[in-house]
């Protein structure tokens, strides 16, 4: 079967920087609903048309992976909002209780980039945002969508996606 809108795709890949430097591996074949939410959209347009089998290599600019990196989805907070046990990487769905930041969009999910005593540094930018990527990636399944999966937009797993 042709992978068209509305099927499912099983894919397994590897995701590079341009460097070369491997940023995520995915070994076991996962299922995305193509035609949903569950994959960016250069990567939908490059598989029409593949079938179970065919690899692809991809190179994504940042606006058509996870963006530009935008400054302004930076927030300082009072160390005191967060938890005792604090690491740097930790991520937080929208702003904790007592966040001080009244223009940071509730949406996000925040990861702490540095901790000082005194308060925390939140980036609500996706990891990968402004870094080109290539991607390597092998059709495994196709598969026809359930009416389901078709009104539900996604199958739940997403690609690479932290928050959104």
């Amino acid at each position: 079967m042709e992978i068209t809108p509305n099927c499912v795709v099983a894919l397994t890949w590897t995701l590079k920087d341009t460097l070369g430097e491997e940023l995520d591996r995915l070994e076991d074949p996962v299922e995305f609903l193509v035609g949903g939410n569950d994959l960016l959209a250069k990567v939908e347009e490059a598989l029409q048309g593949h079938e179970p089998g065919d690899r692809l290599d991809l190179h994504l600019e940042p606006e058509d992976a996870f963006g530009d990196y935008d400054e302004q989805r930076v927030f300082l907070e009072p160390r005191s909002v967060f938890p005792k046990e604090l690491e740097e990487g930790m991520t937080f769905e929208g702003l904790p209780a007592g966040a001080t930041s009244q223009d940071a969009p509730k949406n996000l999910l925040y990861t702490v980039t540095e901790i000082y005593p005194e308060h925390v540094v939140l980036d609500g930018n996706h990891p990968l945002a402004g870094i080109a990527i290539r991607l390597h990636l092998k059709v495994e399944a196709v598969r026809e969508a359930t009416e389901e999966e078709v009104g539900r937009g996604t199958l739940g797993t997403g690609f690479f996606r932290i928050g959104d």
